[in-house]
């Protein structure tokens, strides 16, 4: 659909993404805060840019050892249950990867983002601040090695193993982040555990996957503290299916987490805890939050919830049937928010599993740049420029820098579900596919050095915008084709774009199904740059550029401000920002170009056009990009963007 006919379906309130749906923002939620915003926006010390690599000379079997003493080395000043600290810290592995959720790919302990607001001050999390000071000590002794992520979720299966169960697997590689995460949506309630998300089980919000601020879960007293067994059953089932888990694994997560531990309720929160890590804690207590005046303060006494005692009998020892499905499931739940299998590092990783989005390996002989040559040349005669570039997008664009999901690698823009999606023009798709195809066969028949489709569809796009006057995009082969096999149908659907700006694509019908309804397409484009990794440049570009290369979905003519469609040019800005022509907003809720003082219309656009000459930062970029002397400037930096679209997910 286009811009201008979706513009009758959904009503926009506002610019920045979810708009409607105002979160409260760390400083709101607590204004003591110090405030470090003017220092600069995801810096880490110079000496952290290689942690891959630090992690790889990382002893495990060692801080196995160490984290296993740790377990029964009960500290007078937060006592160990039953003399051991192994449930304390499962607990801490589940909230640190529980807050994954499929529909945007946020949340999970990849990250490392338990430690900072909102979550490490969440009532769900409460006492948890303890969990990582009795882990400070091997955090130190590893240093740069152990990132607080990786420690996390290892410390949680070296405690389930410490009480007799087997684990899965382990896969390291999660780099830490270094200040909390103030753009993601973690919901509008004014308070937390309010209920005013409203509705059970799939009325919930997306892409929302709890069922109230500052769970991660569900209620363990019932939806909004009323024990009503069904309603908790839609809303486990709900939540957990958020969390990209099936029946069986739902299931034997909270069978086999409760396993392990106790609730802490050993009197009313209200009248003995006091504020959270982030609230009004005393400056001495050095980050610690949560302070309780019952009694000792710990041990017996201690306060996290409203329930007290054990789950189980032998609630520091492994006693249930769920054996198998419970270590495939935790190895899921801790592993579901890192991406693909070639980003988990270590000799604990397992074999690859499906939801994992499993790829063939490249083989050992590339093509040469001679064959990427005469690849090109080939693809160039298998569809038009539109055609050549729309399909590579289809394949690329599908890329999610949350949870690293999607890209062109496995080529299943090809498969189930990708290649029946409306943004994608199925059947003009198809038909450049099996063109696409047939290239790849012919050339592979050949003898030698093999190609694989993904790769082909990428150097197609390559070809198309390079004979449209872009300079040389740079390109790296080695893509490989998936399986309907390899590929969880289920599972990728949730991939599939509500709203893509720069195909000029929104689904009414899908923004209502996803809860976008109320979201503007252009605030939705700001949320699609950030999954594809791009700048506000970059962004900018690309929208522009393929405007004029006749890239828009369903062949929607909105916002192909140019004369020469096919042609990269800058053309876009240059007759956005022209004075020659304004902007009429119809009856019909389309925009219209028009010369001033005339009637006819020139051009259509759709809002997210329109956001590069109303928004005062884009409109900055558009203004760079609209000068004389900027039209080669713009073909460059549009080739470079492009390339890095078509390489994300390698």
């Amino acid at each position: 659909m286009s811009g201008a006919e979706a513009a009758k379906n959904l009503k926009p309130k506002g610019c920045p993404f979810h708009t409607a749906k105002v979160a409260e923002s760390n400083s709101t939620w607590w204004p003591n805060k110090l405030q470090m915003s003017s220092l600069g926006k995801g810096l880490a010390p110079k000496s952290a840019s290689s942690y891959a690599e630090d992690f790889l000379t990382l002893d495990l079997d060692a801080v196995k050892a160490d984290l296993t003493a740790l377990m029964t080395d009960s500290q007078g000043w937060w006592p160990a249950d039953y003399g051991t600290y192994a449930p304390f810290f499962v607990r801490m592995t589940w909230h640190a990867a529980g807050t994954y959720r499929i529909h945007d790919g946020r949340g999970g302990g990849g990250r490392g983002n338990l430690r900072f607001a909102p979550l490490n001050s969440w009532p769900d999390n409460g006492n948890l601040d303890k969990a990582r000071r009795l882990l400070w000590p091997v955090k130190q002794k590893y240093g740069k090695k152990l990132s607080w992520a990786d420690l996390m979720i290892f410390t949680g299966n070296v405690a389930l193993e410490s009480m007799g169960f087997q684990t899965f697997g382990f896969g390291g590689g999660r780099e830490d982040i270094w200040e909390p995460e103030e753009d993601i949506y973690w919901g509008q309630e004014k308070a937390f555990l309010a209920a005013e998300r409203g509705g059970l089980g799939d009325d919930l919000e997306k892409p929302l996957g709890a069922v109230q601020m500052g769970l991660i879960y569900v209620n363990p007293e019932g939806p909004g503290g009323d024990p009503d067994v069904l309603k908790s059953a839609q809303d486990i089932r709900a939540t957990f299916g958020r969390m990209a888990m099936n029946d069986e694994e739902t299931v034997a997560l909270i069978a086999g987490g409760h396993t392990f531990g106790k609730g802490h309720g050993a009197a009313n929160p209200g009248q003995y805890v006091g504020p959270e890590p982030e609230g009004n804690a005393k400056l001495e207590e050095q980050g610690l939050g949560w302070t309780n005046t019952f009694g000792t303060g710990k041990g017996a006494d201690t306060i996290t919830s409203g329930l007290e005692g054990a789950w189980t009998t032998k609630p520091a020892q492994w006693d249930n049937g769920f054996a198998d499905a419970f270590a495939r499931a935790w190895y899921k739940l801790t592993h579901r928010d890192m991406g693909p299998y070639k980003r988990c590092l270590g000799k604990l990783v397992p074999e690859v599993q499906l939801w994992q989005d499993p790829v063939p390996a490249p083989p050992d002989a590339l093509v040469s740049d001679a064959d990427i040559a005469e690849i090109k040349a080939a693809a160039l005669k298998a569809g038009t420029v539109p055609q050549l570039v729309k399909a590579a997008w289809s394949s690329a664009g599908t890329f999610r820098g949350t949870d690293h999901r999607g890209g062109s690698n496995g080529a299943r823009v090809a498969l189930a579900p990708q290649k029946e999606w409306a943004a994608n023009d199925p059947d003009e798709l198809a038909g450049v596919l099996a063109a696409l195809t047939a290239v790849q066969t012919e050339f592979n028949t050949k003898g030698g050095a093999q190609v694989s489709l993904a790769d082909v569809i990428v150097l197609a796009g390559c070809a198309a915008v390079e004979s449209a006057g872009a300079p040389a995009v740079p390109f790296a082969a080695g893509r490989t084709d998936a399986t309907q096999e390899q590929t969880d149908a289920v599972s990728f659907a949730v991939l599939e774009p509500a709203a893509d700006a720069f195909r000029n694509y929104v689904n009414a019908d899908k923004g209502v199904q996803y809860q976008y309804a109320n979201v503007s397409p252009e605030a939705l484009m700001i949320e699609k740059a950030r999954m594809l990794n791009l700048s506000k440049p970059e962004m900018s570009v690309l929208v522009a550029g393929m405007r004029v290369l006749g890239a828009n979905s369903a062949g929607s003519a909105d916002g192909i401000l140019t004369d020469n469609v096919g042609t990269l040019s800058n053309d876009f800005f240059v007759n956005l920002l022209s004075m020659t022509y304004e902007w009429k907003l119809t009856d019909a809720g389309a925009y219209e170009c028009v010369k001033r003082g005339g009637s006819e219309a020139k051009w259509t656009a759709s809002r997210v056009d329109l956001a590069f000459g109303s928004n005062s930062e884009l409109r900055a970029i558009a203004e760079y990009y609209a000068c004389d002397d900027a039209k080669d400037a713009f073909k460059a930096d549009f080739a470079a963007a492009w390339g890095k679209v078509m390489a994300l997910g390698m």
